[in-house]
């Protein structure tokens, strides 16, 4: 009885500490969302619940469907998108808002429900700890692994092999979306990020820029509504495409460098 008590007091007192830590920083929820109308509020709320002192800014993407209604009745800022821009183009956006605004993190979390909100603080945690400029969220760090499909993991684990060696570090989660980054890295996102599947190209710039990541294991679910747009066929185009666009990466002049 007296251990659960001394429990209870000790994760209270940890949960003042963070949040205590966290207010110091003027942190931004990016939510990329496309017809996501039967998720977002739920990813909404769980991020209220998980990051009191954050804000909330959901994008949405040209959505045909409630998602902006819904987003806005749950308490989160929108931006709506006339067109679909995909994945880079919203997150190109909440990054230049996020700089505008003057914010010092920005976390990048799905609305499909994939990504847990109560693990940002654990991105925001060890990105203000490490003095890293990036913390990326991975399925796949632990031994025991995330189940997806195969074509999808055949194509994570080539980007990882190619990536690893590209920026000199160990990835094995380069297409997570669950990540966070400081203010520095979201001037560079908000001058340039790149389109369609931004995600392991995005780490190729940050590498040749002189910016810093690091990893972190990170619980994910399957989505939780609407329909993924990887298919099998377009798993291999999807391959074809992200390691075409990193070698041309490569070649091209580098958009920023840190200052």
């Amino acid at each position: 009885m007296q251990d659960t008590k001394l429990k209870k007091e000790y994760l209270k007192e940890s949960k003042d500490f963070f949040d205590a830590t966290f207010s110091r920083y003027k942190i931004l929820v990016i939510i990329p969302a496309y017809n996501e109308a039967d998720t977002v509020g739920r990813v909404i709320e769980k991020t209220k619940q998980s990051l009191p002192f954050a804000d909330i800014l959901v994008v949405n993407d040209g959505s045909t469907d409630s998602t902006s209604v819904i987003s806005r009745q749950r308490g989160a800022m929108v931006l709506d998108l006339f067109y679909n821009l995909g994945i880079g183009g919203a997150m190109q956006t909440g990054y230049k808002f996020a700089y505008r605004m003057g914010y010092d993190i920005a976390v990048q979390c799905d609305a499909d429900g994939q990504h847990h909100p109560a693990q940002i603080k654990k991105l925001v945690e060890t990105l203000t700890n490490d003095g890293v400029d990036m913390v990326l969220g991975s399925r796949y760090l632990r031994k025991k692994r995330f189940r997806s499909f195969v074509f999808r993991r055949l194509g994570i684990l080539m980007f990882s092999k190619v990536l690893s060696l590209i920026v000199g570090q160990r990835l094995t989660d380069t297409t997570s979306g669950f990540r966070a980054v400081n203010r520095e890295l979201i001037k560079s996102f908000s001058k340039f990020y790149p389109g369609d599947y931004p995600e392991p190209e995005a780490l190729v710039l940050l590498h040749r820029e002189g910016f810093t990541m690091k990893e972190i294991s990170v619980n994910m679910s399957s989505r939780k509504g609407g329909n993924s747009s990887i298919t099998w066929w377009r798993s291999i185009y999807y391959m074809v495409k992200v390691l075409l666009a990193i070698f041309i990466d490569l070649c091209n002049k580098v958009p920023y460098k840190k200052s």
